[in-house]
C-alpha cells in the first residue's frame, strides 16, 4: 500500500519557498529560460529569478545565447526582491565578481599559468578577461622585446601570470613576460645541451667587458671568450685585440650551467697540432721492413 504524502512532508520546502528574500542575498538557481536580453532561473522560491544581459557578465564578448545553457546552475546576487513584475531581479556580475577576485588571488599565489584572449587595446597596453574580470597587460609585459604595434595582439591567445590583485580598486594586472623569459631560457638550455665541446664556429663580438668578450654565435646562442683565451700573448684588456662587431672564429672549450666558454687561443693550438700531424706520415704496414735505414731514408731532418 502506497504511503500518502501530507502537507507536513512538504513543510520544509514550502517554508524555504516563502522565505523573505532581501537585497544582497546570494541565491543559486537553475536556468529554465534564455532570451536575447535575459536569463530566467528556477530558484525554488515563490517566484522566478531574472538576470538581465547587462547584469550577467563584464566580458564584452559574452553572449547569452552562446554562453548560457538550459539546465546549468547559476549563482547570483539579489538586486531587488521584486522587479515590478513579480520576479526577483538578480545580478550574476555582483556574485561572480566576489568569487572571481578570490580566484584571481589564488592564481597570483600559485603563479598559475593562464591562457587569455586579448580583447582590446588601450593606452600603454591591452585588455584580457580572467574569470570575467577585466585584466590589464602593460605593453612592457607583453613581449621580451619592444612592441611596435599593440593592435597585432588583438584577438590573439597568450599565456599570462597574474601579478597584481586589488579588489577594492578593481585592479587586475597580468603579465606574459615572465613566461616568455622562462620559455626562452629553456629553449636556450636545450640548444646549449646539444653543443659539443671542441666545436669550431664563427660569431660576432656583441659586447666587451674587462674580463672578456661575449660572442654572438647566432640562433640565440652566445658565449664568453675570457681575456686569457683571446690571444697567446698576455693582454690587459680584450679591446686591445677586439672591437664590437668583429667576426671571429672560436672554439667551444666548456659547457657548464647553461653557459658556453669559448676560446680563440685554442684555435692556434689546434692548428699547430694539425701541422705536427701532417709532417710525419707513417708508411703502410706492407711497406715496413726490418731496416731502420730504409724507413727513415726519405725523411729530411
Amino acid at each position: 500500500m502506497e504511503e500518502k504524502l501530507t502537507m507536513d512532508d512538504y513543510a520544509t520546502e514550502l517554508e524555504a519557498s516563502f522565505r523573505k528574500v532581501q537585497e544582497g542575498d546570494v541565491l543559486t538557481g537553475t536556468v529554465i529560460g534564455v532570451s536575447e536580453t535575459e536569463v530566467t532561473l528556477d530558484l525554488k522560491y515563490y517566484t522566478e529569478g531574472i538576470i538581465r544581459l547587462e547584469d550577467y557578465s563584464e566580458d564584452p564578448s559574452f553572449s547569452i545565447k552562446n554562453d548560457v545553457q538550459l539546465g546549468e546552475e547559476v549563482t547570483a546576487t539579489v538586486l531587488r526582491p521584486d522587479d515590478g513584475q513579480g520576479h526577483i531581479l538578480l545580478s550574476r556580475k555582483a556574485a561572480a565578481a566576489e568569487l572571481a577576485w578570490k580566484k584571481a588571488a589564488e592564481y597570483l599565489e600559485n603563479e598559475t599559468v593562464l591562457t587569455v584572449k586579448i580583447g582590446g587595446v588601450v593606452n600603454a597596453g591591452v585588455i584580457a578577461y580572467v574569470e570575467g574580470l577585466r585584466g590589464f597587460i602593460p605593453a612592457s609585459k607583453l613581449s621580451l622585446s619592444y612592441v611596435e604595434n599593440l593592435e597585432d595582439f588583438l584577438n590573439k591567445e597568450i599565456q599570462v601570470h597574474v601579478i597584481t590583485v586589488d579588489p577594492e580598486k578593481k585592479k587586475l594586472v597580468l603579465s606574459a613576460r615572465e613566461i616568455l623569459r622562462e620559455k626562452a631560457a629553456e629553449a636556450r638550455r636545450n640548444k646549449i645541451s646539444n653543443v659539443e665541446i671542441g666545436l669550431v664556429t664563427e660569431g660576432k663580438v656583441e659586447s666587451i667587458q674587462p674580463y672578456g668578450a661575449f660572442i654572438d654565435l647566432g640562433d640565440g646562442l652566445s658565449g664568453l671568450v675570457h681575456v686569457s683565451q683571446i690571444s697567446e700573448k698576455r693582454i690587459k684588456s680584450p679591446d686591445v685585440v677586439l672591437k664590437v662587431g668583429d667576426t671571429v672564429k672560436v672554439k667551444v672549450i666548456a659547457v657548464k650551467d647553461g653557459k658556453l666558454s669559448l676560446s680563440m687561443k685554442a684555435l692556434n693550438d689546434a692548428a699547430a697540432e694539425e701541422i705536427r700531424e701532417e709532417r710525419v706520415v707513417l708508411p703502410k704496414s706492407e711497406e715496413l721492413t726490418t731496416s731502420l735505414g730504409d724507413l727513415f731514408k726519405n725523411i729530411k731532418l
